[in-house]
Parts: structure tokens; sequence; C-alpha cells
């Protein structure tokens, strides 16, 4: 019989969103890590900004356990007075150790409220309506996971905006082999597919 442990399954998928996240940053400059590349100015450290406040809320406030007791909060947190979107991008004024540094705080403090609580421990999100406030840990960690490995996936696609750059991880990728022309071929070949279609559609 496989023995199953169900927190240890969501906590790897949860983990394995966080180093892909991070490891997207890498190599690169302070320029390329902050450069908005889609029209509504996604950019690899504006998401890593975001996951970060995303774990602190879900997994801090949601259980009664604030992260920012500890420590004053940023002035992107998310209060009356901060900007729309203020955690989607950094400043200038905000290193990348910074914001990665608290990324992976957020971790810590992720970590212990699940080691310490049982996946029905509930918790109430502050943020949401009065009706659907009340959550369960698995719920709230099955939804962070989803945003997570949501924002990685943007990750991959702003990376190889960016250099090229592919694959999940350090020397992980589920692409097929293959040099630049054979991708410069295969792109071309999607290219005519996408022209025949339209071109029968408008038929």
């Amino acid at each position: 019989m496989v023995k199953t442990d169900p927190k240890a399954d969501l906590l790897r998928y949860l983990q394995d969103a966080r180093d892909a996240l991070v490891w997207k940053l890498d190599g690169l400059s302070e320029y390329d890590v902050r450069r908005p590349l889609t029209p509504t100015g996604t950019n690899l450290l504006g998401l890593v900004k975001h996951v970060a406040g995303v774990e602190l809320g879900y997994f801090g406030d949601t259980f009664g356990r604030p992260f920012f007791d500890k420590e004053p909060p940023p002035p992107w947190w998310y209060t009356q007075d901060a900007e729309p979107n203020a955690d989607m991008w950094a400043t200038a004024d905000e290193s990348r150790e910074e914001i990665v540094g608290l990324y992976r705080r957020a971790w810590e403090h992720s970590d212990a409220t699940i080691e310490a609580l049982p996946l029905d421990a509930t918790g109430h999100v502050p943020w949401w309506p009065e009706e659907r406030r009340e959550v369960t840990l698995h719920h709230i960690l099955v939804r962070v996971i989803s945003d997570s490995q949501r924002h990685a996936g943007h990750a991959d696609i702003v990376r190889e905006l960016i250099d090229g750059s592919v694959g999940y991880g350090e020397g992980k990728s589920d692409l097929p082999p293959g040099d630049q022309a054979w991708w410069e071929s295969h792109r071309r070949r999607l290219e005519r597919a996408a022209l025949e279609a339209r071109a029968a559609g408008d038929g």
C-alpha cells in the first residue's frame, strides 16, 4: 500500500513554484529583472514581490499569525494608502536582494504555519467577503500553490522574451531537444499553420 502525506505533497508543489520564480532572476541585470514585458507591465522581480505578499497574507493574517508584528511592513503593503498595483513591480530603490530576502522569509513563515496546523484548521481571510472568509489550511494551500504556479508560468514566458532562456529549474526542461535553427524552423511552421487557419476561417 502506498503511504500518503497530503501536507508534504502540497508543500512540495508550493516549493517547486517558489524555486522556479527565484531561479528566473539568475544571471539577469537590474534592468532586465524589472523591465515590463507585457502591456500591463508584467516583470520578473514584480512577480516575486507579489507572491511574497500573497504568502505573507494567506499564511499569516488568515491564521492569526501576522508576519509584520515582527518587523514593519514595507510601503507597498496592502493598505488603503498603498499605490494600486504596487506589489507587482519594484522601484529603483527596492533591491533584488531585499525582495528575494522577503520572499524567503515568507517561505519560513508559511512553512511554520503549515507545520503547526492541521490541514483542516480554520482561518479567516480578512479581505474576502464576509460570507466566504472562513477557510481551511488545505483550501489556502491549494489556492497559494495555484497562484504561485500561475506566476511561475508567467515568469517562464517573460524570461524567454528577455534572453531566450527556458526551463523550470536549473538543468530541468520539459522541452524537446533542438538547436536554435530547429526552433526557428518550428516557429515558422506554427506561423504558417496560423496563417492557413486564418485564411480558412475568413473564407
